[in-house]
């Protein structure tokens, strides 16, 4: 009787104990379905299960894919030295002949008079690679997928033999001398954005990473967005859109604006 006693309600010590617990599970359940999930929007449940898994800080499927972003899946093409080799002769010549096909987009020595990217001396890798993208459904242009979907691997090289070795129209790489908007020399590293020359040329030109200067303002902007919104997912791990996703929209315009101050209409034909 006494021990009983211990667990009976008119006991203060059990009361407060019950009342405590009570408190304690009434907190959790709104901190983990009410006030974490307001600040944390980007996530959406689907089920009652989702939220008690979201709750508890532990995966809703332990298997199959966790992105639940719609689009394309990144890129699967494998990056080799061996896509900037020389090309010879013929495959200029081969690729010059099926660029006919490319002539009402991207001009007809590469320089585009309309919101398609200037392709005149860019580096081969980056015209296989995105052939590539394009070719498999990676990234997504209604036109560009319907062109490449036919194209062999040959075809695309010598397609990218022949852009790269257009006359350079594309202008002098980006240096310290001049202006430069904070993004493009120095990034903001608490935000993790890199300096836009650390890959696209000026300090370093990475491996796959386009020559952008002197590119269509509007495209840049709109290639910059859909890095931004997930829209478009070729970039291998993600790279860019983690660049991109923090950017305002403001320094997305100040960005390309700096990288199509040097394009000028002599240069597009």
């Amino acid at each position: 009787m006494r021990d009983g006693a211990v667990y009976s309600w008119s006991n203060a010590w059990f009361r407060w104990t019950i009342v405590s617990l009570a408190a304690f599970t009434v907190v959790s359940l709104l901190v983990g379905f009410v006030w974490l999930p307001s600040v944390h929007k980007d996530f959406t449940a689907q089920n009652l299960w989702d939220a008690v898994c979201r709750a508890a800080g532990v995966p809703s499927r332990w298997t199959g894919a966790q992105d639940v972003k719609t689009g394309p899946a990144s890129t699967d093409v494998v990056l080799e030295r061996r896509m900037v080799r020389t090309m010879d002769a013929g495959a200029v010549g081969r690729g010059a002949t099926l660029a006919l096909n490319c002539t009402m987009c991207h001009g007809a020595q590469g320089m585009s008079s309309s919101n398609a990217p200037n392709l005149s001396g860019q580096y081969p890798e980056v015209v296989i690679k995105q052939l590539l993208d394009y070719k498999a459904g990676r990234r997504s242009h209604t036109l560009m997928e319907a062109l490449a979907r036919d194209m062999s691997q040959q075809d695309i090289e010598d397609i990218a033999a022949y852009y790269a070795f257009l006359p350079k129209a594309r202008t002098a790489p980006t240096t310290y001398d001049e202006s430069l908007p904070a993004l493009v020399r120095v990034g903001d590293p608490l935000r993790n954005i890199a300096p836009c020359i650390s890959c696209h040329g000026g300090v370093d030109q990475k491996l796959g990473a386009p020559w952008i200067e002197g590119m269509p303002k509007d495209y840049l902007v709109e290639q910059l967005k859909a890095f931004k919104s997930g829209a478009r997912r070729n970039d291998a791990q993600g790279q860019m859109r983690n660049m991109a996703r923090p950017m305002s929209e403001q320094e997305i315009a100040e960005v390309a604006a700096f990288y199509a101050r040097k394009a000028s209409a002599g240069q597009r034909h």
